[in-house]
C-alpha cells in the first residue's frame, strides 16, 4: 500500500533472530538496531515509541505484544484470540469436546498466552498455566520471571508487573529466548496472575533447550525456544492419565537453530 515500515529491534535481538531480520528486509521493512540498554525487546520498544511521539504526523506506532499503553494490550489480545478460537474448533472436532482440562503457554509480553486463553478464561474448569523464562535461574540475577522477580509499577505507559529495583527502575531481564527477554508481563496477565486465574511456572535456558529437543526427537518438530518453555513446563505438573492438555506451540524453530546447535 506505499507505506513505509520500520522495525525497531534489539541489537542482541537482530543477530539471533537473524533469520527474521532477513525476512523483513526482503518484504520490504527497515530494520533499526536498537543498542541501547540491554539491546533487548525493552529497548527496542522504548526506541519505538521515542520515534513516534517526535514523528506524530506520519508515524503510526503498532506493537505485537499485550504490553504498552491502552489500546494496544486489548487490540493485540482480540487479534490473537485466534489461538483459542482454532483450540475450540480443533479440540471439538478431534474429542467431541471445546474444553481441555488444561492450556499451557509461554509468557514473555504474553501475546500469544493472552490468545491461548482469551476464550478460556470464564471457564474456571480449564486451567491456565503460563511459563515463564527463569532464565539462568530464579536466583541468579539473570532472569526474565516477572510474577516471581517483579513488582507492581508503570512500564512503557501501562500499570502491571515487572522486576525493578527498589526505586523503581527497570532490572534488565535475563533469557536464551528473544521473544521472552522482557522484564515484565502485560497488565491483563498481571490481573489473571494476582487473581488466580492463571497459574505461572518458571522455566530455565537448560529445561527450554531439553525440551525443545525431547520435541524434535519425539514428533520431528522443532519448536521456538520460546514454545520449548511450555513444553518444559509439562515435567513440572502433575498430569492425570486420560486428562487432555494443550500446549500451545507459538513458533517454529527455523530462527532459532543456531541457538539449539550452541547449546546442544
Amino acid at each position: 500500500m506505499g507505506l513505509e515500515c520500520v522495525v525497531f529491534m534489539g541489537e542482541v535481538d537482530v543477530a539471533r533472530q537473524a533469520p527474521n531480520v532477513g525476512r523483513m528486509k526482503m518484504l520490504g521493512a527497515t530494520v533499526v538496531p536498537v543498542s541501547s540498554g540491554s539491546k533487548t525487546l525493552k529497548d527496542a520498544t522504548n526506541e519505538a515509541m521515542r520515534f513516534w511521539i517526535s514523528n506524530p504526523f506520519d508515524t503510526h506506532y503498532i506493537i505485537g505484544s499485550v504490553v504498552g499503553p491502552h489500546p494496544y494490550p486489548d487490540m493485540v489480545a482480540r487479534f490473537q484470540s485466534i489461538i483459542s478460537e482454532e483450540i475450540k474448533n480443533q479440540l471439538k472436532e478431534a474429542t467431541g469436546s471445546e474444553f481441555p482440562d488444561r492450556v499451557i503457554a509461554c509468557v514473555g509480553g504474553g501475546s500469544n498466552a493472552t490468545g491461548a486463553f482469551f476464550h478460556y478464561i470464564k471457564d474456571e474448569q480449564v486451567e491456565l498455566i503460563a511459563a515463564e523464562a527463569a532464565g539462568k535461574g530464579l536466583e541468579s540475577g539473570f532472569t526474565a520471571a516477572a510474577t516471581f522477580k517483579g513488582k507492581s509499577g508503570i512500564l512503557h505507559g501501562s500499570q502491571t508487573l515487572f522486576m525493578q529495583t527498589d526505586d523503581g527502575q527497570v532490572v534488565e531481564p535475563h533469557s536464551i529466548s528473544a521473544g521472552l527477554d522482557y522484564p515484565g508481563i502485560g497488565p491483563a496477565l498481571a490481573h489473571w496472575f494476582e487473581s488466580g486465574r492463571v497459574i505461572f511456572e518458571a522455566v530455565t535456558d537448560d529445561e527450554a533447550i531439553a525440551a525443545g529437543k525431547e520435541l524434535c526427537t519425539l514428533e520431528g518438530i522443532i519448536p521456538a525456544v520460546e514454545s520449548a518453555h511450555a513444553l518444559a513446563t509439562l515435567d513440572k505438573i502433575k498430569i492425570v492419565p486420560g486428562e487432555t492438555i494443550v500446549v500451545n506451540l507459538s513458533g517454529r524453530g527455523d530462527k532459532d537453530l543456531e541457538t539449539y546447535l550452541d547449546k546442544l
